[in-house]
């Protein structure tokens, strides 16, 4: 038979487990949660079952102990992350690839935009133009218009 366990609350404010009849099962308890977290004990202790394990969950590759030939070994598996990151950076998108250029050359970057663009404002070389020669060319090219 199933046995119907609840939290209710005592004249002293207190939390006690009960059964059906009301009578206290286990308890008090200051907290509710306490008194849940109880309950939820009792609870998975009366589950038939396969008990639970203690074991901590590995989330991806777990570590594995360093062999004799560790040195090697690491070196060929930094080789082949080496050659991953080449494969993945290939398929990569255009836009990606060209952050990633600036973003770890900067000064390839830099002067790939001054070849592209030139340069320009303060940077640039001012080209010295002396006034009497300006105004000579300038009289020779009206004359040559007029004719």
């Amino acid at each position: 038979m199933t046995k119907i366990l609840n939290v209710t609350r005592n004249d002293d404010g207190q939390f006690e487990i009960t059964d059906q009849r009301g009578t206290v099962v286990e308890g008090p308890f200051d907290t509710n949660a306490s008194a849940w977290s109880a309950l939820d004990r009792i609870d998975h202790e009366t589950m038939p079952g396969r008990p639970r394990s203690n074991k901590k969950v590995l989330w991806g590759k777990p570590e594995k102990p360093a062999k004799r030939n560790g040195k090697k070994a690491g070196r060929r598996q930094a080789a082949k992350d080496e050659d991953r990151m080449k494969v993945n950076a290939a398929k990569a998108p255009g836009w990606v690839r060209s952050v990633a250029a600036a973003k770890f050359d900067p000064a390839g970057e830099r002067k790939f935009r001054d070849y592209k663009l030139g340069t320009f404002g303060a940077a640039s070389e001012v080209k010295r133009i002396d006034p009497g020669t300006y105004l000579a060319e300038k009289a020779a090219s009206a004359g040559k218009d007029k004719r």
